[in-house]
């Protein structure tokens, strides 16, 4: 992007999350080349005003309408304009205010702004997994409808998509995600029935949010982004293969029909796919850390342990069936990573939650975004009735 052009009008619907925190300050070393033209929160209101006090957007949303007020209030003296509700996400993703839209918001509450979005021609910079999880077939063909590009966030699909890169009329063989393992990388179930919430937290090497925390820890992620695999790069089941890999430099790899493999490498730092992203087709310096080759550094590779981390196994069970599975699939796990951060229930009971919701609530092969709606908020009152939440 030379300083001639445009810049370049981000949305950023999650702004106070990991992500969004960390695309902010993207944005804010690059001036001349974005700036945040939108801001969405859920329910840290206090970081939105800050935000807006910092970014000066044309418009914010809370989603939480009860802090509302307190926004409004707050931002009276400037002309950021302030709404609120999940209803007010959804309009304010179809205005014509801004360029690209970071999805950030987690969970499936993402789903329907990200479609808004894209329904007006809007590009998407996705780092909500559970949109593609929960309706890939849906998600993507609106993309192509509209010509709009959806380039991948997660440092693994980021990978996938870089490594493509030039290679559109080449046949890829498989992608191989790679995993860090998470904090419990070699242990077994007699020790995983200890697990704390603040053990499952603790992620060796990247710094994310609560939610995909525990994700990586339960290896759930890793599931949720094969699913997300197979919608961005339309690929088959078969196609798609997780190494465990702890050092998290190597962040993914593709293999052409011709055997060769391509890697994508760098630090485990968010802010790089983040910047990728919003900067697409252009690549932009930076002041990130280097991977060093001169220090001695071994890189390692092995299989995971489906039979200890089931909620992967389950994942890859949705992923060969398809249909609304992994909607199901998701909507529990969202309830149960939600009683686990609670002290809910235990480390192990949310696999056993998962599976008892995905066996329960009645499987259709080809749903209508409304089966898929429904088939959400049906596993979620499963899930919630077991836990008693």
């Amino acid at each position: 992007m030379t300083n001639d052009q445009p810049i370049k009008r981000i949305a950023i619907f999650g702004s106070t999350g990991s992500i969004g925190t960390q695309a902010l300050e993207v944005i804010a070393a690059n001036p001349d080349k974005f700036s945040a033209e939108v801001l969405t929160a859920q329910h840290n209101a206090e970081l939105l005003v800050r935000q807006a006090l910092d970014f000066n957007p044309n418009v914010v949303v809370i989603g939480d309408e009860k802090k509302y007020a307190f926004v409004k209030d707050a931002l009276a003296s400037t002309d950021v304009k302030v709404f609120s509700g999940a209803k007010a996400l959804e309009e304010v993703a179809a205005m014509d205010c801004y360029d690209l839209m970071l999805a950030a918001i987690v969970g499936y509450a993402g789903l329907k702004p990200t479609l808004n979005a894209l329904q007006s021609g809007k590009a998407i910079a996705l780092a909500n997994k559970e949109t593609l999880v929960v309706a890939g077939d849906i998600v993507m063909r609106k993309a192509v409808e509209n010509r709009v590009p959806v380039i991948p966030v997660d440092s693994e699909h980021s990978a996938i998509f870089q490594c493509l890169v030039g290679e559109t009329r080449n046949k890829i063989e498989k992608v191989i995600l790679t995993a860090s393992g998470g904090p419990f990388l070699g242990r077994k179930p007699n020790y995983l029935v200890n697990v704390k919430r603040e053990h499952a937290l603790q992620h060796p090497n990247w710094s994310m949010g609560a939610k995909i925390s525990i994700d990586s820890a339960t290896l759930m992620n890793k599931g949720l982004e094969m699913i997300e695999a197979k919608w961005l790069f339309n690929l088959k089941p078969e196609q798609i293969q997780v190494v465990v890999h702890p050092q998290s430099i190597i962040h993914s790899m593709v293999q052409f029909e011709d055997g060769s493999i391509k890697a994508q490498m760098g630090m485990p730092d968010m802010k790089l796919p983040i910047q990728y992203a919003m900067a697409f087709p252009k690549r932009i310096p930076n002041s990130f850390p280097r991977y060093d080759f001169k220090k001695v550094n071994t890189l390692t590779f092995e299989e995971p342990d489906i039979k200890t981390f089931r909620n992967l196994g389950l994942a890859m069970d949705a992923l060969q069936k398809g249909g609304n599975l992994p909607a199901i699939m998701n909507a529990a796990n969202e309830i149960a990573v939600y009683a686990f951060l609670r002290n809910r229930i235990n480390f192990l009971d949310m696999t056993d939650l998962i599976e008892k919701t995905m066996q329960a609530v009645p499987f259709i092969a080809q749903p209508t975004l409304e089966e898929y709606f429904e088939s959400d908020g049906e596993a979620r009152n499963f899930a919630a009735d077991i836990i008693k939440l």
